[in-house]
């Protein structure tokens, strides 16, 4: 079981650089946060953190790779909440709607008449 986890942090890894998902993250809290996201807090820990953990020729162990498997953890947190609160505010909140409007919503039309098929005009 350890190894397969291991293997798969390798993976992870390999797919994706520290430099990347710092990047990552930073352009998410720039999405919430605006042009002032270099003031804040959680821009100030992240930095510490990435130069903290930065490898070296010298020294390479767990403890990097664990902060870049939690730093990918936390872009994936940041990117999905961005995308859940961008599909609740397309979805949700606008009261009650017309049955036409909802099944437009899913890509489908109501029939036209008792019996149709839906395409007919």
């Amino acid at each position: 079981m350890g190894a397969a986890r291991s293997q798969h942090r390798a993976e992870m890894a390999a797919l994706t650089s520290p430099l990347r998902v710092c990047r990552g993250i930073l352009k998410e809290l720039r999405a919430i946060q605006g042009p002032s996201y270099r003031q804040s807090l959680a821009y100030a820990y992240v930095m510490d953190q990435y130069r903290k953990n930065k490898v070296t020729g010298e020294r390479y162990c767990r403890a990097q790779q664990e902060a870049h498997h939690a730093s990918h953890t936390y872009l994936c947190l940041l990117a999905s909440t961005r995308n859940h609160l961008a599909l609740h505010n397309l979805y949700h909140g606008k009261g009650e709607r017309r049955p036409e409007e909802v099944a437009g919503l899913v890509g489908l039309r109501l029939p036209t008449q008792p019996g149709g098929k839906g395409w007919e005009k």
